[in-house]
């Protein structure tokens, strides 16, 4: 069997937890602040996966408005007792500064891609929880992280478990604080596991950057005492800044049907001398083995960029063009910001996308943008958009997006006499402030009434934007504005400088009415065409 290239979820798909039931394999992933909640992928070979479903869909369940870039849906768990699907997992409300305001709940269901129940609220001390299910004694045990505000003597207080009562759905007992990591600290993401009468507790270290590590610990007792590895860490790129896969952490583990033991992990593939990961933090996969009952990656700790798997990845899937429209309603693909209340910021009718122009483009609160993840370090996008702005504050087109510190938005939008033009918007690395580039790129006058073509490519860290004026007799696309550094929508220029953006770049469109009269900008379609450069043709001996 041929071997497969990591990462087997390329773009941003972080923080992965994995399931086998039977013959089906499962991934779910943190989606931050991006509706609905959670990817769940499905594979039957570990090469080639799927979306199959985004759980949390409803306002019952999740309602991120207000939640800051990064913030929001954090490190789901999915797992299976026998008899339903559970999913654990955090809404974050605030993650700078000193404290964590993370809310931890979880979800059932008894298909996985059926219907989840609403939320059970668990607890506030920490992120990352996971809940485990004892195969002995039928408990079932929630852990999570412990946060310490004081520093007494860690931010990252250690991992916290604690029994779970199915029947009453609350906490009993006890909580204790059973490790506290190695040196590296920052201890999180935890994962319990029994095996040959160990309970294995594998966590993250390092934070989520090129420091990122996995380090597994084991007891004979789930209380406690554990002990650390005999490598400390089992995964981690923090010592080889030259792998092909950087900060390798946040994994779990999967045993399969023939009895080997694979490593799912978050990972990410910097560009540039910056060392800037645009497509975020991805998910791989590493086979394991055992020794001593000790788990030990294959070739590692270092992450393989090659891995043999159960299949062969179809990578014409892969490297495919996406033309989207929108007859069939939205496709699964896209993703939208925050709230549940999609018919206040878009609709689907009449073979159109609709955007409802609400709040700026980088709003925390309400603003219509529907956008794809960019999987690719090369690709082509284009729309088509119906829009007849009155003056400056009503504007919509196409963007390049990662938060409200870092996007490219080619835009539809009209001077204070009502003239239309074309203008680009850009915020460059703009954290904390978040103010726009200035001055403007020298706008481009447009006739007040049609359609206009709008367009981007990006080949590695260069982005330039096209357009056209469509029924003008002239519909070849031009160029408009300089060459973009695109690396800038990326991890590092996002709204932390350390540790703290964690999501990855969107191509898609956007409107915003700052005058509050929700002026609507239709869409024909989006396309996606991914381009090969030499990045994605990363080879072995990269590895």
């Amino acid at each position: 069997m041929p071997l497969v290239k990591n990462p087997i979820l390329p773009g941003f798909n972080p923080d992965p937890s994995v399931l086998r039931v039977g013959q089906d394999y499962y991934i779910a992933t943190s989606t931050f602040e991006w509706y609905p909640g959670v990817q769940i992928h499905h594979s039957t070979d570990l090469a080639n996966w799927t979306l199959l479903t985004r759980p949390l869909n409803r306002k019952s369940q999740l309602d991120m408005r207000g939640d800051p870039d990064s913030c929001g849906v954090w490190a789901p768990c999915l797992s299976h007792d026998g008899d339903k699907f559970w999913l654990v997992y955090t809404d974050v409300k605030r993650k700078d500064g000193s404290f964590k305001d993370a809310h931890n709940f979880i979800v059932w269901a008894d298909k996985i891609d059926g219907e989840w129940s609403d939320p059970v609220y668990v607890n506030s001390s920490g992120f990352d929880p996971s809940l485990f299910h004892d195969p002995d004694s039928g408990k079932k045990y929630f852990v999570n992280m412990l946060w310490d505000h004081r520093r007494r003597p860690l931010l990252f207080a250690g991992i916290a478990v604690q029994e779970w009562d199915a029947k009453t759905k609350k906490l009993v007992g006890e909580r204790k604080n059973v490790y506290q990591g190695t040196e590296l600290a920052l201890a999180e993401a935890p994962h319990v596991y029994k095996r040959n009468g160990w309970y294995y507790l594998l966590i993250a270290e390092g934070g989520t950057g090129y420091e990122h590590a996995c380090t597994l610990a084991r007891s004979k007792d789930i209380w406690g005492p554990y002990k650390t590895h005999p490598e400390k860490h089992v995964l981690t790129s923090k010592d080889h800044p030259r792998a092909a896969l950087q900060r390798a952490g946040h994994g779990d583990i999967v045993e399969i049907e023939d009895g080997r033991t694979y490593l799912v992990h978050l990972t990410g593939r910097p560009t540039t001398q910056l060392r800037r990961c645009v497509l975020g933090r991805e998910t791989a996969i590493q086979e394991c083995y055992w020794k001593d009952d000790w788990l030990y990656v294959k070739n590692g700790p270092v992450p393989s960029l090659w891995v043999d798997l159960l299949g062969e990845r179809d990578e014409s899937k892969y490297w495919e063009e996406k033309r989207y429209t929108f007859k069939d309603g939205l496709h699964k693909d896209f993703q939208w910001l925050r709230t549940p209340e999609t018919e206040r910021i878009f609709n689907v009718k009449d073979g159109k996308l609709t955007l409802i122009g609400r709040e700026a483009i980088g709003s925390w609160f309400e603003q219509a943008l529907v956008a794809r993840r960019q999987e690719h370090f090369s690709y082509d996008a284009e729309t088509v958009i119906d829009f007849s702005p009155t003056d400056e504050r009503q504007f919509a087109g196409l963007t390049a997006y990662y938060c409200r510190y870092n996007f490219f938005y080619l835009t539809v939008t009209a001077h204070s006499d009502g003239q239309r033009e074309l203008l680009i918007m850009s915020s460059e690395a703009s954290w904390p402030i978040g103010n726009l580039n200035t001055p403007y790129v020298p706008y481009v006058q447009i006739p007040n009434e049609g359609k206009v073509k709008l367009a981007l490519t990006i080949r590695g860290n260069q982005l330039q934007f096209y357009y056209a004026v469509l029924d003008s007799g002239d519909e070849e696309l031009k160029k408009i504005g300089p060459v973009f550094d695109a690396s800038i929508v990326s991890d590092e220029c996002g709204g932390h400088q350390q540790h703290g953006s964690f999501t990855g770049a969107f191509v898609g469109v956007a409107a915003s009415d700052l005058n509050g009269l929700a002026a609507e900008a239709k869409f024909d379609y989006l396309l996606y065409k991914p381009v090969k450069n030499q990045q994605d043709a990363y080879v072995r001996d990269n590895e």
